[in-house]
């Protein structure tokens, strides 16, 4: 049955919003889960890391498999292995076993790295189809997860309701919304269209685009960003600044709520100032927010600079896809470049500010994050240009 485009639409705000929830449902219990593993802050680091891994893996296969079976199958494969990794999570919890917790980490990861580049190719059509920006929603709705499950998990934190059974519903939840979503969305997209863009002998691979580049260095340093917040936030908050965990979990929720508003209201400005302002001017935003959660010694002030680091960082992903989507041939292989660019922060991130945090603290392991939100704001300028400039031999 043919699917009408406002319905594909719908669907994909679906299919963004539930890996929101199963991560943030994970993401507001990792101080509960740290006590029940008994583990230090860089044993979490390297826990942390089966979530990059698992990303990698799901990220570099994630072109190829659009390319033979089209976006519908790649989305639903993701989302199922994202709600079973929050499942297997819950179970680790429950075992106090921290192999098993980091292997639901890794198939979490899998499914999002697997399943991110699919729902961002298609994501790309539907905002071509409708001639207006639709990137910024779509991952506004993956954010609007992110403040469903930071709200639940913080009152279940509050309640001191088990993590094994929080995360075990969730994943039941997430299973069944797949199941319902994915109908509207069309079989085969990308397959036929990635045939039809093969690229011929002559034409230089897309590594070879600076402009690309350009864009996959902004999405390396705000994928950092917010990244290390998803990872580390309510620890940094409890540890850095001596929260309470329901606290801690509450300011993962405040970033969570400033990323959605961010997102939801980013199109009308990316559509009246472009992106390269946009982004200039949200990744300053970013840094102000992350410079006083690290220099200033005051949980009212860290708290504050939460919203500013949520706000600023909301627009990094989107609107960068986007701009590698429409920036030449192959969309999908260049979406696919670019978001392997910005998954080597998921991968390099846990266990480096778990490593750093260890011995000078979580504070000043975020100046590796402000660093790079630095260098995104050099790089802006570079997303005007949408004619592809060839690196020369």
């Amino acid at each position: 049955m043919p699917t009408s485009l406002t319905a594909r639409r719908n669907a994909l705000f679906a299919l963004f919003l539930l890996p929101g929830l199963g991560i943030s449902s994970w993401v507001t219990r990792t101080p509960d889960v740290r006590n029940l593993l008994d583990a230090s802050t860089a044993q979490m680091g390297f826990i942390l890391f089966g979530l990059s891994v698992g990303s990698m893996i799901g990220i570099l296969g994630s072109g190829p498999l659009v390319a033979r079976f089209g976006t519908r199958r790649v989305i639903f494969t993701g989302g199922v292995i994202v709600a079973c990794g929050v499942a297997v999570i819950g179970l680790g919890a429950f075992a106090a076993q921290p192999l098993l917790v980091a292997f639901g980490l890794a198939l979490i990861g899998l499914g999002m790295g697997g399943g991110e580049v699919a729902m961002n190719v298609d994501g790309a059509e539907v905002e071509r189809l409708m001639r207006k920006s639709v990137m910024p929603t779509l991952h506004g709705f993956f954010s609007f997860g992110t403040v469903i499950g930071a709200i639940i998990g913080m009152a279940l934190t509050a309640a001191r309701f088990p993590v094994g059974w929080h995360l075990g519903i969730t994943a039941a939840i997430m299973l069944a919304s797949i199941f319902v979503a994915i109908r509207y969305v069309p079989a085969g997209f990308a397959k036929s269209t990635v045939k039809r863009r093969e690229r011929p002998a002559d034409q230089a691979p897309v590594w070879r685009d600076v402009h690309l580049l350009m864009i996959g260095g902004i999405v390396l340093a705000l994928a950092m960003s917010e990244g290390s917040a998803g990872d580390w936030l309510p620890l940094l908050m409890v540890d850095g600044h001596g929260f309470s965990d329901a606290i801690g979990s509450a300011t993962y929720a405040i970033f969570a709520v400033c990323m959605t508003v961010g997102r939801f209201g980013g199109g009308w400005f990316v559509d009246r100032f472009g992106r390269a302002i946009v982004l200039a001017i949200s990744s300053i935003v970013a840094g102000i927010g992350l410079a006083i959660v690290v220099f200033v010694d005051n949980q009212a002030a860290a708290a504050v600079a939460v919203v500013l680091w949520g706000l600023g960082t909301s627009l990094g992903f989107p609107v960068a896809m986007s701009a590698a989507g429409d920036s030449g041939e192959n969309p999908a292989a260049r979406v696919s470049f670019t978001a392997t660019i910005g998954y080597i922060a998921f991968l390099v991130g846990p266990p480096l500010l778990g490593m750093l945090g260890e011995h000078f603290g979580l504070r000043l392991a975020m100046l590796v994050v402000l660093a790079l939100i630095a260098v995104a704001v050099l790089l802006t300028p570079g997303i005007r240009r949408r004619t592809p400039e060839l690196v020369r031999d």
